[in-house]
């Protein structure tokens, strides 16, 4: 974008401070690039915003006014001279609390760690500076990052900025919320199970979980600092964005290996085929065998199906030969030998764990129960857990990576929901989930659309595609390839021309 059109924006558009906070952070770099807008003003907009709207959301848990100031002149100063720290060069963005910041308080959602104030950045947040971002300040989060709410001991509850009886979800739950919501440009969060997608659905908003192994997870909370690197399969580092466009930006960024993690491998960015909606061949599926989704949810997908059809792509309704049931139960298997040994063992901690497995042994439908039988696998391994049955557990995982490999490989790109129902009330972790009228297991509910592909590791891309009758955003997963996530960002974008584009809440 030319400074002769970004100034025509401005007019045209009559952009204020605040219309400022709701313009995506592609299109803030380059109004700062180009002189029709400084850092300084575009972080005093953000603050303003915070500051006016934070207290009921509770999105932003540790804000960095002062230092945030300080690098937002210095970049001012710096384009004054001639000088570009790089693409995001004075944009504002966020950090979920689980990533290490140097010198600002980093907490994971733990009590134990709510004096914490790590000496260096993660690796994302370390490369995000030096692409010239103002770190702005942490977004709250699940605890421990493990759960579909934003709740833990040390911060407020988030709320929905679409209604704030609701979870933003989780367990970025800060993030989600702070970018519907106009706090943030940009936010760097982490998906183990559905912790990008769950709340980019819930909150209308764009988000991306890319390959396993992509992007590095150096600095990320869990583990708790000084414990074994433990998490050595399914969590991704991603972003929750208001465009498509960020979230490519925002990959090129992050991805790539890192010394401290060597399990990172060289692979370079894929480079997109071009094709045009007309070229693709997509799949879509509203509801999986077993998995009921509310109806709004499929009338939605379905909706979208029939645009890309009018449009002259080939899409076609259809649900791969995949076990889904095996993947559910696999995924918690490997997650709970992911995370046995990376966790506090405080009292707290255990209490916690033990109520919140009570209750999801116990509420909703038993025959869904029974089909992740989350409790049961986790009780099984922590009480008897054996080299063997990880091995046992990775071997499975293996098998099913390459039945969706082999799956996927006749489409461009699968559309499926995101989960089974939209932004719930706010609820003890644990808690059943009605989605119309049948009582869903919570975890299922929020989870059993999303660990799939945590499981396999493919790239997903969710974007906003309606609203329910009663306003809650519907999101939309377009799952790719293995290592291929530029031609699906490419897609996406694509498929997001044709659907919707992002919408804030009223009243923010």
């Amino acid at each position: 974008m030319t400074t002769i059109s970004v100034l025509a924006l401005l007019f045209s558009r009559k952009v204020t401070m605040s219309n400022l906070v709701f313009m995506p952070a592609h299109q803030l770099a380059q109004m700062i690039r180009d002189g029709a807008v400084s850092s300084v003003e575009v972080l005093n907009a953000y603050l303003a915003q915070i500051a006016k709207q934070n207290s009921k959301l509770n999105a932003i848990c540790t804000l960095d006014e002062e230092r945030a100031r300080q690098r937002a002149k210095q970049a001012d100063e710096a384009l004054a001279r001639g000088e570009n720290w790089g693409i995001l060069h004075g944009v504002p963005i966020t950090i979920k609390d689980a990533f290490e910041t140097a010198e600002l308080l980093t907490t994971g959602g733990y009590k134990l760690l709510k004096n914490y104030i790590p000496k260096r950045d993660a690796t994302v947040v370390a490369r995000l500076r030096a692409a010239g971002a103002v770190i702005l300040g942490k977004t709250n989060l699940a605890d421990s990052s493990g759960d579909y709410q934003g709740i833990n001991d040390l911060f407020p509850r988030v709320n929905n900025p679409w209604n704030l009886d609701c979870t933003s979800g989780g367990s970025s739950s800060g993030g989600a919320a702070a970018i519907a919501a106009g706090l943030s440009s940009l936010d760097i969060c982490s998906d183990f199970g559905g912790s990008i997608r769950q709340p980019a659905h819930f909150c209308g908003v764009f988000g991306l979980k890319p390959t396993d192994r992509r992007v590095p997870t150096t600095g990320h909370i869990p583990e708790i600092p000084g414990r074994p690197h433990c998490i050595r399969q399914m969590l991704t580092v991603g972003a929750l964005a208001r465009s498509v466009e960020d979230l490519r930006l925002c990959l090129q960024l992050i991805a790539g290996s890192d010394p401290h993690q060597p399990d990172i491998p060289p692979v370079p960015l894929d480079v997109p085929t071009g094709k045009t909606l007309q070229n693709l061949r997509i799949a879509w599926t509203d509801e999986w065998l077993k998995f009921p989704v509310a109806s709004q949810i499929k009338s939605a997908i379905e909706s979208v199906a029939k645009k890309l059809a009018n449009v002259g792509t080939q899409i076609e309704q259809w649900v791969p030969e995949f076990d889904f049931v095996a993947a559910l139960q696999i995924y918690y298997a490997v997650a709970t030998y992911n995370l046995m040994y990376s966790q506090p063992t405080t009292f707290d901690y255990a209490r916690n764990s033990i109520a919140f497995l009570f209750r999801e042994a116990t509420q909703g439908d038993g025959n869904l129960r029974r089909l992740s039988n989350v409790a049961g696998i986790g009780l099984s391994i922590w009480f008897h857990p054996t080299l063997k049955s990880y091995f046992e557990a990775l071997t499975q995982r293996d098998r099913l990576i390459a039945q969706m490999d082999k799956e996927l490989q006749q489409w461009d790109v699968w559309l499926c929901p995101v989960a089974m129902t939209t932004a719930f009330t706010h609820r003890a972790k644990g808690e059943a989930v009605d989605v119309e009228g049948r009582k869903v297991p919570y975890m299922m509910a929020s989870g059993v659309y999303t660990v799939p592909f945590n499981l396999t590791g493919h790239p997903v891309v969710v974007i906003p595609i309606g609203q329910t009758k009663n306003g809650l955003p519907i999101g939309m997963q377009i799952v790719g390839k293995r290592w291929r996530e530029m031609e699906l960002l490419a897609i996406a974008q694509e498929i997001n021309k044709v659907v919707s584009t992002f919408q804030h809440p009223s009243g923010y």
